[in-house]
This record gives C-alpha cells, structure tokens and sequence, in this order.
C-alpha cells in the first residue's frame, strides 16, 4: 500500500491510497479536484471522511474526470456530500484491490463522522477532522461524550496504526499541548522535531502527544476543547 497526500487549498491534506499490486486507488477527501487531479491519472472511489465542503469539494469534478462511480461517506450524510452513491455504517467493509478497509463511525466534529481503518501488516487510519496530530476537532455537530468517545475508540487501534488526518494544524496544536501539559516531554520533543507535512503520526504518538486523547473524562475533554477554542 502506498499513501500520499495532497495538500489542498491552505492547509487540507487530501490522499491517494494505492494498492501496491492491483493499482486500485482511492481518494480521500478531496477539498478541491485540481491538486488532485495534477498527482494522480486514475482512481477508483472517493472516501469522505465527512460533509464540510473543504473535504468533499473536488468530488464531482473529480467523478467526472476520472470516471469515478464509487463516492462514499456516512448513511447520515446522504444530501450533504456532493455525489455520495455509497453510505455506510459502523462496521461496514469496503475493498481496493488487496487492501481491506473497516468503518468506524467517529462522530463529534460532525454526527456523520467516520473513519477509514486499513487494516494488515501497514495499518493506517483516515480521520478527517475528529483526530489531528495533536489535537482534535471543533465540536460543530456533536457533544464532548460523543468526540470523547470517538477518540477512545480511535485509540483503541493497534500502536503501529498511522495515522492521516485532514489538516496541518500540527503546530498550533503542539503549542496548545505544551501549554496544557508544560511537563510533558513527548510534546516538547515533538514540537522540535515536527516537520511539514506533519502526516502521518501513529496511535502511539496521539497518545504520548495528544491532550484530548489523553483525557481521563468527557468533563476533562469538554473543558480542553473550550480552552482550545479560545487560544
């Protein structure tokens, strides 16, 4: 399997996921079709992380250009994502070539929410914007006990599971983290040595890094957020 992102408009990441042997091509959020467009010639299905249109508005250009039948997102979502023929649940499993892919819905930022867990010997999780590097989203549709819950959740993957969310706001999360936790010596070696793209982390490091995956409680989380929100 190979990942790459492609930075879109001023700071999305959208990503071409490929499987190695069959060239099966995936792309994931999408915000604009032109970046896209520029790195890949085919591709094979659309997977939207959820409705905001800086993650779904390259979709139907891009459906049109590459003759993509396949756009995907959360059965909530249906009239929200332009193009949407598949809509999924929690559970649900899609295919791309030899590369098997698992739904976990993730609600918090949005109540449609999910995520795209690849699963095998490289696993990789796509998060939209519920997860980010150090950080999580603004609770636009959903409660703390939803982002709180979906955050375990994402957690609970293997370690080693990479993972690839929808925007680069590593930096202002780590300086969030540091002011939070001036202690925590993960988040001060990782502020030195945060490159752009920051893309990818893993399970492993949000959990050293990450003050909203760490959280104890939904009270503890609600808390962080509203304090994040205003600095």
């Amino acid at each position: 399997m190979s990942i790459t992102p492609v930075p879109c408009l001023s700071d999305n990441y959208a990503y071409l996921v490929t499987c190695d042997r069959t060239k099966k091509t995936a792309i994931v959020d999408p915000s604009e079709a032109a970046p896209v467009l520029a790195a890949c010639e085919k591709a094979d299905a659309i997977w939207n992380t959820h409705h905001h249109w800086d993650h779904v508005g390259g979709n139907e250009e891009l459906a049109r250009a590459l003759g993509i039948r396949e756009i995907c997102g959360h059965a909530s979502d249906r009239g929200r994502i332009a193009g949407q023929t598949r809509f999924l649940e929690e559970g649900d499993r899609l295919e791309l070539g030899d590369l098997r892919v698992r739904i976990l819905h993730i609600p918090g930022h949005t109540t449609g929410a999910i995520a795209y867990v690849v699963d095998g010997p490289e696993p990789a999780v796509f998060t939209g914007d519920t997860l980010f590097v150090a950080g999580c989203g603004r609770l636009f549709e959903g409660t703390p006990e939803m982002m709180f819950a979906s955050l375990a959740k994402l957690a609970a993957l293997p370690d080693d599971t990479r993972v690839y969310c929808g925007h680069e706001y590593t930096k202002k999360n780590l300086a969030f983290a540091a002011h939070v936790e001036p202690a925590n010596e993960d988040v001060a070696r990782a502020a030195r040595e945060t490159k752009v793209p920051s893309v990818p982390s893993t399970i492993a490091a949000e959990k050293r890094i990450n003050p909203f995956v760490r959280a104890k409680t939904v009270a503890e989380l609600a808390r962080l957020r509203a304090e994040k929100d205003r600095f």
